[in-house]
């Protein structure tokens, strides 16, 4: 029989109700206790790592709980943790880069009511997650919810209440899991590189979202308190007339210093190619400027937040493995 370990950081599945809202206020051990039949399943084991509602996540408790795997990864042929939901697509992401190469299945779920309520969809996302992480043929981290087997870095959340939350980004998902068992769409391939982890990231990025008419002086202030800009651009990519000179100004002071910036879409689907359009083209062969092509917004995120703590101010290595294919991540890097 597999062994499994539970750990459980909080968010809706683990909330109770109280006279201002929802809060996680379950245990583990209580959640579990949702799930009885699970335990004919494998033998599995729990960790209370904390109970936080998911917007208090932070790369702190990813840190926490990549220890945590680690810790006991030769212990358990597999990992399911429970997550809320609003930033679950960041822990997925987030994990795929700080887990690396892991033949045992990391699993995040949660759900969009709490457990002990009736119609929640908690039991079965975490049955669902159970049942995954036991099959011999899951391996990696994914993101299991309403049937769905996600990639890590290819999730994202695309309904604020429905079950149906999570989608897969331009990426098929791995499986579906339907009565019990898994169907998988994507061929299996064994992993023969060692399995790494990383429990540092850096928190030096910020995003910067265009809306018609953003002000250049913005860049200044970003520029000098981070190390890396996330520009959430229109379209495929491009920048602002009215913000190109003060651009221009700014990455040449910083550039030397090993910040940069990445070029990523506000369009959920299809990715970015600032090749397209003059306002894209020029500005990226100048400053060879990194771009998120058709990962997700999450991943985008996540993977510059790890190299950045992997590659401290080395641009050349970052721009190198930026384009490095990880959890199926991205594809189409030109």
């Amino acid at each position: 029989m597999k062994k499994i370990l539970l750990i459980s950081t909080g968010g809706t599945i683990a909330s109770v109700q109280t006279e201002n809202g929802l809060r996680p206020g379950f245990t583990a051990e209580e959640i579990l206790g949702f799930v009885p039949e699970v335990k004919s399943y494998c033998d599995i084991d729990v960790l209370q790592l904390c109970n936080i509602d998911s917007t208090n996540m932070t790369p702190a408790v990813w840190a926490e709980i990549v220890g945590a795997i680690e810790k006991n990864y030769d212990r358990y042929d597999g990992f399911v943790i429970t997550h809320g939901t609003d930033t679950m697509a960041y822990t997925s992401a987030a994990l795929s880069y700080m887990v690396q190469n892991s033949r045992k299945p990391i699993v995040i779920t949660g759900s969009q009511k709490p457990i002990n309520i009736d119609g929640t969809d908690a039991k079965m996302n975490l049955r669902d997650s159970i049942i995954y992480a036991c099959d011999d043929y899951s391996m990696d981290v994914v993101l299991v919810f309403d049937g769905n087997v996600i990639a890590g870095t290819r999730a994202k959340k695309m309904m604020s209440r429905a079950y149906n939350a999570f989608y897969s980004v331009n990426f098929p998902v791995l499986a579906k899991i339907m009565d019990g068992r898994i169907i998988r769409y994507i061929p299996y391939e064994p992993v023969t590189t060692p399995v790494h982890f990383q429990r540092k990231v850096s928190d030096s990025i910020c995003v910067m979202k265009l809306i018609p008419g953003s002000r250049p002086e913005m860049l200044g202030y970003l520029f000098e308190n981070y190390d890396c800009i996330v520009i959430e651009s229109f379209g495929v990519g491009g920048l602002p007339e009215k913000l190109v000179d003060q651009f221009y100004a700014e990455m040449e002071k910083w550039a030397e210093k090993g910040k940069f910036t990445v070029m990523a879409t506000q369009v959920v689907n299809e990715g970015s190619n600032m090749e397209i359009y003059q306002v894209g083209q020029k500005v990226k062969n100048d400053f060879k400027l990194l771009e998120a092509y058709d990962m997700t917004f999450e991943a985008t995120v996540t993977k510059a937040m790890w190299l950045m703590a992997a590659y401290p101010h080395d641009y050349a290595a970052i721009r190198s493995h930026f384009y490095d294919t990880i959890n199926h991540d991205i594809l189409c890097a030109q």
